[in-house]
């Protein structure tokens, strides 16, 4: 950890040390039976990272999502909370249809892909990002952070995938670009692909240098700076 002083860009501040990461790490979440969760993640393919058995009581399991650098722990008596209760947890998918398909092949209940109602929040469906009003279908300008599906573990907690692929500015750390997973990394090639056919198109030939507009396309639409012409 760097404890090299910091300066704010107006010359004023005083110098401030940076500050100490904190990295999430673990949510919890109840269940009422453990031995069913363990068979619904371990289906989605998520990794196991733990069983611990107390023998009185006490039992957790911990997956891992694809990609995730966040963990849950399932488990009895590991919280106050009622088993059902976690609702609007959010997974975060490059391709949201892809990923929808996939769970509907592992026997997953998943919704149809839905949006929001451009300034209106309140309607009768479960509450997500933009409120309790749902539109079938994905967002019509297929923006980042616009389009859902939802399904809910054997116990009721409730999950959100969420089609991300271009963070808003500062969210990423430009010098610092990764993938989570291979599927990721593919999705960021086929989206730099099509964008750079479109630039082909403009200057009317084969671009020579495609594998620097690739990157320099990869990289700032990641961290939500201006993509290349």
């Amino acid at each position: 950890m760097s404890t090299k002083p910091v300066r704010s860009s107006d010359g004023t501040s005083e110098p401030k040390a940076a500050p100490v990461d904190m990295k999430f790490e673990i949510a919890v979440i109840p269940v009422s039976d453990v031995d069913r969760a363990k068979e619904f993640y371990a289906r989605l393919g998520w990794r196991l990272d733990a069983d611990y058995d107390s023998g009185k009581g006490y039992r957790v399991i911990q997956f891992t999502p694809p990609g995730s650098g966040c963990s849950i722990i399932f488990g009895k008596n590991v919280t106050p909370a009622a088993p059902g209760s976690s609702k609007g947890m959010y997974l975060i998918v490059s391709d949201l249809e892809a990923a929808r398909k996939e769970l509907l092949g592992l026997g997953v209940d998943v919704s149809e892909v839905f949006h929001a109602s451009a300034d209106v929040y309140n309607g009768k469906d479960e509450p997500y990002l933009f409120g309790s009003f749902r539109v079938g279908g994905p967002d019509p300008e297929h923006r980042s952070y616009r389009s859902f599906a939802s399904f809910s573990d054997p116990d009721g907690n409730g999950w959100l995938l969420q089609e991300i692929t271009t963070r808003l500015p500062g969210r990423i750390d430009p010098a610092a670009t990764s993938f989570g997973s291979v599927s990721d990394l593919a999705s960021a090639f086929r989206r730099a692909a099509a964008a750079h056919g479109e630039h082909e198109k403009r200057i009317g030939a084969a671009d020579p240098n495609w594998p620097d507009w690739y990157a320099a396309y990869m990289v700032a639409e990641q961290a939500g700076t201006e993509l290349p012409k």
